[in-house]
Parts: C-alpha cells; structure tokens; sequence
C-alpha cells in the first residue's frame, strides 16, 4: 500500500506537470500504444548438481504508452512483469520446481530534449566499467546472461543535460529491501535513500563523480553481534574512459558505515580495464578487466583484499551468429571460471548455446542476488522470442 500510494502520487504529479505546458495554436498531443513481450526458454545439464536436469521458462510481457507534446515534450509510461518457471529433475525421480510472478518494470516519465524525470521501478545503472562494475550500486546484472536481466529499483530520477555534453543525475529510492551490486546489507525500506552524479566531457573522453546515502538494515543478519535498525551509509564513486584509440577506464567506489561493524565498516572497490577491436576478419573485441575490492575497519587499509581478472572475446562470425567468450580469475582463491556461448539470430528470434566449467562453490563479485545458474560443469540452451 505504500508504495502504490507513492506511484499515485508521482502520476498526479507528472500529470499537473504537464498541465504547465502551453500549446501553440493549432498544435496537438499525438499518442501511441505498444504491447510487446520477451519469451525465453531454457534447458540444461550441470553434471555437479543435486539435480543436474535443468528446464525453465520466462516471460515479460512489457506495455508502452506515451503522450507526444509540441516543442519534442513527451510523456510516456510503462509497465511490465516478470513471469517465471523452473523445473528440476534427476534420473532417480527426483525433482524440484519454483516459480514466480512480480512486477519488472513500472515507471512514468517526463521528458524533453535537455530534462528527464522518471518515477516509479526502474533500472538505474551508470559508470564506465565495462563487466566488473564498482559502481553497481543499483542493479544485479550477471554478465553471462544473455538477456541481461535485473531487478529494478523504486525511486524518482531526473537527469539533466547540458549543451557541451556535462550532464547531472539527481535520484531518490524509497521502499528498496534488498542488497544490489556489492551489498552486504539491505537498506531500511521505510528510510529514503538519496543520492546524485555529475559526469563531464575530458579530453578524448568523460569522467564523473557519483554519491548517495542510505541507511542500511542488519537486524536479519546473524553475522553481527550488534544488530541496527538504521546504520548512516555514505557512498562515494568515481569513473572515467577514454578512446586512446584501445578504450581505457577506471572506476572505483567507497563506502563507510556510520557505525563500527568490524571488518564490514568500510568497503573499496577499484577496477581498470582496456578493450579494442581488431580488424581481424569481422572484427575481434577483446577486453581485459581487473577488479580489486577489500571490507576493512579503517578506511584504505586493503587488509581483505579480494582480486579479480576477467577477459571477454566476443566475434561475429556471419550475418547471425555470434561467439564469445568470458573468463574469471580469482587471484585470492585460485579459482578460475569459464563460459564458452554461441549466439544465432534472426529477426525476432534467437538461439544461445552455453557451455560452462566453473567451481562447484564459490561467488563472482556482485553475483550473490542473481540465480546461480553456472556453478559447476554444464551445458545450457536458450531459446528466446521477441515481439
């Protein structure tokens, strides 16, 4: 009830927004309605499973409508759901199945050809990090899944850009109870979380500066001996790219606790990577990322040092296939993680073969919300359809 009492609110509010625009004379609003929807299906052998037979279905049916005002101001709004199934099974009779129905995207938004202001579940996501995200503070994306998939955030967007290309993010959260990118601990969904970025042209490239509050939530969580209803959060994120004709970035994120919880105080999480594409065939993309992230009492001490390498290839092998490539090293655990796709697609439809050999346990940075679906050794075939 809270929450759709707050997405009352920020309809009624665009809506009187919108009033304030004045049409020229003979000038009308045009609209348009678009119903699509995303099905994919999936199946799959992992040899290091309880129940190594994998089936799955997933649709997101997705409904648009927008407002066209004069002067290129335009209203739109979207909704859409995320509808899931999986069944599980072993030779031996034994099986397992889940499913779920909830909202994925339910956002309205006020734009022009400088401002956008956009309420409701969203997906915000920035930084120049390519796979290894620091600046995942607000989303769950597995870069192994082809559809890209992620939980959305409630909150209120604006951004603004100006003529030379400077652009400023000013964002609110409210009613978010679950950890994203590289938390640890859920936020107090009663407590709005605030926060903003400024992201500016350098030479050959871009560089910005990222921050946000919060209060954060560990009265659940067993592993501390002192439980907080509320524990101040202040985040601070930077990042920067630039075309050095092999592209080039660096990106970082600190955040502190207002409260001592040991080690979990402070976090630091920093990443370099390069990419470049040869003019080998179709072209070859390679790029090479590492990612350096410690938890520490002090702030800087580096004391619980986790790294990570990661080196992705993707090729176009022909007009609708595709192949690529993504491995992981964990320099701290000696781990190595590998995933081997092919990608055919057509017009509205598209294959994928997956195959992966990884550590029956272990976690890559920022993976511990999404679905565990490439521990161990397997193979996995998608299926999905666009319309």
């Amino acid at each position: 009830m809270r929450i759709n009492t707050l997405i009352v609110s920020f309809v009624l509010f665009f809506a009187a927004l919108i009033c304030c625009f004045p049409q020229s004379n003979g000038s009308k609003a045009s609209d348009s309605l678009r119903i699509s929807g995303q099905l994919s299906l999936r199946a799959g052998y992992n040899q290091d499973a309880d129940l190594p037979i994998v089936t799955g279905g997933r649709y997101i049916p997705s409904a648009n409508y927008s407002i066209m005002f004069p002067g290129r101001k335009l209203l739109d709004i979207e909704a859409s759901a995320n509808i899931y199934g999986t069944y599980s099974f072993s030779l031996y009779e034994k099986s397992s199945s889940d499913y779920s129905i909830s909202p994925y995207r339910m956002w309205i938004r006020y734009s022009s050809e400088q401002l956008e202001l956009r309420a409701g579940l969203q997906k915000i996501n920035f930084g120049s990090a390519s796979l290894l995200r620091p600046l995942m503070w607000f989303d769950q994306m597995d870069s192994r899944d082809p559809l890209n998939l992620t939980d959305g955030v409630w909150g209120l967007l604006l951004r603004y850009y100006f003529l030379n290309n400077t652009n400023i993010w000013l964002w609110g959260l409210y009613g978010n109870d679950n950890p994203r990118g590289f938390e640890l601990i859920p936020a107090n969904r009663d407590i709005p979380e605030l926060g903003g970025r400024i992201q500016m042209p350098v030479p050959r490239g871009e560089a910005a500066i990222s921050y946000h509050h919060r209060k954060a939530d560990n009265r659940e969580m067993m592993i501390f001996s002192d439980q907080y209803a509320e524990i101040p959060e202040n985040r601070l994120g930077f990042d920067a790219k630039w075309d050095l004709k092999a592209g080039v970035w660096i990106e970082g994120s600190w955040t502190r606790k207002g409260k001592n919880l040991g080690q979990f105080t402070n976090q630091e999480i920093l990443n370099a990577g390069v990419d470049y594409t040869f003019g080998i065939g179709n072209g070859l993309y390679i790029a090479y990322e590492h990612l350096l992230t410690s938890w520490d009492e002090k702030p800087f001490a580096f004391e619980n040092r986790i790294s990570f390498s990661l080196f992705t290839l993707n090729y176009p092998a022909g007009l609708f296939d595709k192949l690529g490539a993504i491995v992981y090293y964990n320099w701290t655990d000696k781990k190595i993680y590998n995933f081997v796709s092919w990608q055919r697609q057509f017009d509205k439809i598209m294959f994928y073969l997956m195959l992966y050999w990884n550590p029956e346990t272990g976690q890559l940075p920022a993976q511990t919300g999404s679905e565990n679906l490439y521990a161990g050794k397997g193979v996995q075939l998608m299926f999905v359809f666009n319309h």
